[in-house]
C-alpha cells in the first residue's frame, strides 16, 4: 500500500519532526532498521510494519493466547504442539515480537501525524489495516469475552445474569472457558450488553471460536462510530483530527484490548462520542439517547452524561438555572425513556444495578484507592498481624469521596457548556478511572475518547504514548495478572518510556554515529603530506 505524504499542514500547531528533533534534514546519517530513507515517504513502510506485527500477533496467539481450553481446530491436530511446552514458549516470543512491531509502527505513524505528513484518511486505512488479523485472533490479554458469552447463555436459558454467575451453566465448552474468578459473580453491565450477548449465544451456540469472532464483529459498530465522531469533534473543539484518530483509533489499547480483547467499553466509548458531537451541533435528544445506550452498554458511560446537560443548556434562551432546570429535566425524559425500553426488550430487570460492585473483586495497584491500602497493609503488617481486605475497603471508600468531589468541582467548571466541556468531561472519565474500586487496562480508554480530540501538549502526548504500551502489555497474554511481576513490570516500565521518547526524538537510544564533519580543505592537506 502507497500513500502519497502531503506537505505539512500549515497553521497544524505542529512543526516538522526533524525540526522538533533537532536533526538536520540534510545531513546524511546512517538508517536504523526499519527507518524510512526518505522522510516524506514513511506511511507505506509503517503500514507494512504494523499489519506484520498484527499478523504475527494474531497466528502466535493461537498458542500464547486466551485460548479454548479444549480448542477443536488445533487439540490433537498437527498444530497442537504451539499449545504446548516450547511451542507454546516460542508462540509467546512471536507474540511479544507482533506486539512490538505494531507498538513501533504506531509511534512512527504518530511521528508523521505531529509532523504534518499523515492525513486523517491515512491514519483511518492504517488503523484499519493493523485491525483486521486480530478480528480472527483467539482473544487476547483477556478472558472476558467468555465470559459475556457466559452472561448471555445465562440470559437465554432463563436465568436471571444479574442473580447468577456462569458456574449455573450446564457443563459444558462455556462454562469450562469462563475464568474462575467470573465463576459464581453476577454481570455487571447494562441491559443493552446483555441482550447484545444472549443474541450472540442464540447465533453461534456453543461456538466459542464464531462466538468471539461474531462479538467483536458487534463491537465494531463502536470503532465505526469513533471514526465518524473523532474528527469532527476534534474540529469543534480546536484540536487536530488525525492526532484524535492516531490517539484511539490505532493505539495498541484499542488493537490489543478493545478488539484484541475484545471489551464492551469500545462500544460504549463509541456511543459516549457520537452523542457528545451530536449534543454539541444542537441535536440534544439524539445525543442524550446515545449516552443513554452507552450507559446501557456500560454505567461508567454515566460519569459524561451531566456534563452534556451544560451544553444542552447553554443553546437555550433564559438564566443559567431556568436553562439548567430544562436542559435537566427534557435529559432526564429522554434518559427514562430510552433506558425503559432497552430493559423491556432486553427481557432483564434492574439487578445490574447492585451488580456494579463485581469488578471490586479484582485487587490490583492500578486503582489508586486500592494500591493507597496495600501499601498501607504492607507498612502495617510487620507489627499487627491484620487482613488486607479492611485497608483496602477503607481506601476504597475514601478513593469514591475524592472522586465525587472531582467530579462534582469538574462539572462546575463546565457550566459555561462551551466545547471546554468535552475537556472537563474527559478528566472527569480519567479520575474515574484511577479511584475507581477496581482498575483495568482498557479502562482508561474511557477519557482518550474524549480527551484525543483536544489540543494536546507534545510532551502530554509522549506521556500518553508511555502509559499506552504499558497499558497494552501490563498483562499476561493468557489474560492472568502479570502486576506480581515487578521483574515484568519494570522492564516493561523502561520499554514504555523509550517507547514515549522515540515518539519525539528520532534516535532515542543514541545508536546512531553522526559522521564527523570535514572540512572542504582536508583532502588538500592530505594530498600535501604525501
Amino acid at each position: 500500500m502507497t500513500f502519497t505524504s502531503p506537505s505539512p499542514a500549515v497553521g497544524s500547531g505542529y512543526a516538522s519532526f526533524d525540526a522538533v528533533a533537532g536533526l538536520d534534514p540534510d545531513r546524511a546519517e546512517p538508517l536504523l532498521l526499519l527507518d524510512r530513507a526518505r522522510p516524506g515517504k514513511l506511511i507505506s513502510g509503517t503500514v507494512l510494519l504494523g499489519v506484520t506485527g498484527s499478523l504475527l500477533l494474531t497466528v502466535m496467539a493461537t498458542g500464547a493466547g486466551a485460548i479454548l481450553v479444549t480448542d477443536p481446530l488445533l487439540s490433537g491436530g498437527p498444530l497442537s504442539w504451539i499449545r504446548y511446552g516450547h511451542g507454546q514458549q516460542l508462540a509467546t516470543a512471536g507474540l511479544y515480537l507482533g506486539a512490538g512491531m505494531l507498538i513501533w509502527a504506531w509511534i512512527r505513524l504518530g511521528r508523521d501525524v505531529l509532523a504534518g505528513t499523515a492525513t486523517a484518511q491515512q491514519v483511518k486505512v492504517a488503523a484499519g489495516v493493523w485491525l483486521t488479523p486480530i478480528l480472527f485472533s483467539p482473544p487476547l490479554f483477556s478472558r472476558d469475552a467468555y465470559s459475556y458469552l457466559g452472561q448471555g447463555a445465562l440470559a437465554l436459558r432463563g436465568m436471571d445474569p444479574y442473580q447468577v454467575g456462569p458456574s449455573k451453566l450446564p457443563p459444558g465448552v462455556i462454562a469450562d472457558n469462563v475464568h474462575y474468578v467470573w465463576q459464581t459473580t453476577p454481570a455487571p453491565y447494562g441491559p443493552m450488553f446483555i441482550f447484545i450477548a444472549k443474541a450472540m449465544n442464540w447465533l453461534t451456540g456453543d461456538n466459542l471460536i464464531l462466538g468471539v469472532i461474531g462479538m467483536r464483529l458487534v463491537l465494531l459498530s463502536g470503532l465505526a462510530l469513533l471514526i465518524f465522531a473523532l474528527p469532527r469533534l476534534a474540529d469543534l473543539v480546536g484540536g487536530d483530527p488525525a492526532c484524535a484518530l492516531w490517539l484511539v483509533l490505532a493505539n495498541p489499547i484499542t488493537i490489543v484490548h478493545l478488539v484484541g480483547g475484545p471489551h464492551n467499553d469500545l462500544l460504549m466509548i463509541g456511543l459516549v462520542a457520537t452523542g457528545t458531537l451530536l449534543v454539541l451541533h444542537r441535536r440534544h435528544a439524539g445525543g442524550m439517547a446515545l449516552l443513554t445506550v452507552a450507559m446501557a452498554v456500560k454505567a461508567s458511560a454515566g460519569i459524561a452524561l451531566p456534563f452534556l446537560v451544560w451544553i444542552w443548556a447553554a443553546h437555550l434562551p433564559g438564566n443559567q438555572r431556568s436553562r439548567l432546570l430544562r436542559a435537566g429535566a427534557c435529559s432526564m425524559a429522554v434518559f427514562l425513556a430510552v433506558f425503559t425500553g432497552i430493559t423491556a426488550i432486553s427481557g432483564v430487570g434492574l439487578g445490574w444495578i447492585p451488580a456494579l460492585d463485581t469488578p471490586s473483586l479484582i485487587v490490583n495497584w492500578m486503582s489508586l484507592p486500592t494500591a493507597a491500602g496495600e501499601l498501607s497493609h504492607v507498612m502495617v503488617s510487620p507489627f499487627v498481624e491484620v487482613s488486607e481486605r479492611p485497608f483496602v475497603l477503607v481506601f476504597r471508600v475514601l478513593g469514591m469521596a475524592v472522586f465525587l468531589a472531582v467530579f462534582g468541582w469538574q462539572w462546575w467548571l463546565a457550566r459555561d457548556g462551551g466545547p471546554q466541556t468535552v475537556r472537563r468531561a474527559a478528566i472527569a472519565l480519567l479520575w474515574g478511572t484511577l479511584l475507581a474500586p477496581a482498575t483495568l487496562p482498557w479502562y482508561f480508554s474511557w477519557a482518550l475518547a474524549l480527551g484525543a480530540v483536544l489540543t494536546l501538549p507534545r510532551r502530554l502526548l509522549g506521556w500518553v504514548v508511555v502509559g499506552s504500551i504499558w497499558m497494552a502489555l501490563c498483562t499476561y497474554p493468557t489474560g492472568e495478572a502479570a502486576f506480581g511481576s515487578w521483574s515484568y513490570q519494570l522492564g516493561l516500565v523502561a520499554v514504555s518510556l523509550t517507547g514515549g521518547s522515540a515518539l519525539l526524538r528520532k534516535d532515542p537510544l543514541s545508536l546512531r554515529r553522526r559522521a564527523p564533519a570535514v572540512s572542504a580543505a582536508a583532502p588538500q592537506q592530505a594530498a600535501a603530506t604525501r
